[in-house]
């Protein structure tokens, strides 16, 4: 459901992550296979939603006015949390190697958080800093979520697709 408030692309993301390591906090205290697996599964929609829209929309509109290396790394990154995604979507929680799966996952999410917006220099203040309107790509983000959001609540939503890497 878009929102009535305008929000600028780089905050929207942000409450994304604040959101995903919500989740990843109740996936630890939680017990109880059919508890997390119903969290990981949220963590991964949100995951995958979260990438859609940072592959889609708003990393396209930064090329070429922030550094491309970064943007670059954030593709890669996000394969890396894809692969994983899929393992997970794919198992069970009482598979082995679940929990150190969706462990594995949060580390990476956290690496890639903290480049996005908290290290020196990170990517989301170079995107303030650049000559991007983060408004209208704020709004625009937010309507591609909520078909995102639909897709999933139908269970339409498909695998994470791997954008840099090739299938071995």
């Amino acid at each position: 459901m878009v929102t009535e408030r305008k929000m600028d692309a780089t905050r929207m993301l942000t409450e994304d992550h604040r959101k995903v390591e919500e989740l990843f906090e109740q996936f630890e205290k939680a017990s109880g296979d059919g508890r997390k697996e119903k969290l990981a599964r949220q963590i991964c929609m949100e995951l995958k939603v979260h990438s859609m829209l940072e592959e889609e929309i708003f990393y396209p509109a930064l090329r070429g006015k922030i550094e491309d290396d970064d943007l670059d790394e954030a593709y890669v990154e996000h394969d890396g949390a894809k692969v994983l995604i899929n393992e997970i979507e794919a198992g069970g929680a009482d598979e082995s190697f679940y929990d150190a799966k969706v462990k594995v996952l949060k580390e990476q999410i956290e690496h890639h958080v903290e480049e996005e917006e908290k290290i020196r220099g990170n990517l989301f203040q170079q995107a303030r800093a650049a000559d991007v309107d983060l408004e209208a790509l704020g709004e625009q983000m937010a309507l591609r979520k909520e078909e995102l959001m639909k897709l999933a609540e139908q269970g339409a939503l498909p695998p994470a697709e791997p954008a840099t890497m090739r299938s071995v």
